[in-house]
């Protein structure tokens, strides 16, 4: 019996290593803020998933949310640790999570812009000028938290007319994503609507915008937006500089089915700084502490 302690020892050794040795490797969950029908984004996602774990050697996940604040709220409690977000969300997500990066964002973000659209039976037409015929209407912002569907729309509000939106339209609502303003706008409900230029050329080229029914009428003056934020504790989480492997993976992206998905012609590198003067806006607003 004696003789057989070791061989025992060693035998209860590895067994209790065994599970050390198997166990799997760290898993990067990323979400994006449910700015278009969340059916579409699942399915356009799945290509950034396989592009991410193919790049950097580790499971990657999409994690769908269903409103901005659960985007941000996902990234605050590190269920997720990559986002693209919008401009305030990413702020909102950065301030909450000390030593986040605003890491990369598309070349149409650096000098970003909103549509203002109407329906066509309001008779607005497009203008180069504030649209001021969109007094005394009623009025759709996307989501309460959406730097071009509410933040900058109604600072360029603020600023032509110097009172706030509820205090110049009939009525005033938010639909919750682009999308919904588009069809909002274009069914009627509302006479007009502010929102993410890239996503209204999108439908359009998908024939999901009637011509007959909605146009642009006015476009915004330029301003930062949207960028793919990182938490600060990844390199502890997945090694030592894995924040800049991720940074390297999507500034690579050139897939032109992977950049169609947000659309965006390609990724260029982002910094915190980047986002001051939204932030100068939202924080007018109250939006921003």
């Amino acid at each position: 019996m004696q003789a057989r302690r070791p061989l025992l020892t060693l035998l209860a050794g590895a067994a209790l290593a065994r599970p050390a040795l198997a166990q799997a490797p760290a898993r990067l969950v990323f979400t994006a803020i449910p700015d278009q029908d969340e059916t579409r984004l699942v399915e356009r996602f799945r290509r950034v998933v396989v592009y991410l774990e193919r790049t950097l050697g580790v499971p990657v996940q999409y994690a769908p949310v269903k409103s901005y604040a659960a985007a941000v709220t996902a990234f605050t409690n590190n269920q997720v640790q990559l986002a693209w977000f919008g401009g305030l969300t990413s702020s909102q997500a950065r301030r909450a999570v000390p030593g986040s990066e605003a890491i990369v964002q598309g070349a149409e973000d650096a000098a970003f812009f909103s549509y203002f659209i109407a329906n066509v039976s309001t008779g607005l037409t497009r203008s180069e000028d504030f649209p001021a015929g969109i007094a005394g209407r009623s009025f759709s912002f996307g989501s309460r938290a959406s730097t071009s569907g509410r933040v900058m729309p109604e600072h360029f509000i603020r600023q032509h007319f110097g009172r706030a939106p509820d205090q110049v339209f009939s009525r005033v609502g938010f639909s919750g994503d682009h999308s919904r303003t588009i069809q909002v706008v274009q069914s009627g409900a509302f006479d007009v609507g502010a929102l993410d230029f890239t996503v209204f050329d999108l439908e359009s080229r998908l024939e999901r915008v009637d011509g007959t029914k909605v146009r642009v009428i006015w476009q915004t003056p330029r301003f930062p937006n949207y960028n793919w934020t990182i938490r600060g504790d990844v390199d502890q989480r997945f090694g030592a500089g894995f924040k800049e492997k991720v940074r390297a993976a999507l500034l690579a992206v050139d897939d032109r089915a992977i950049l169609e998905i947000f659309p965006r012609s390609r990724f260029i590198p982002a910094s915190n700084g980047d986002y001051a003067p939204m932030e100068a806006a939202a924080r007018a607003l109250g939006v921003l502490d």
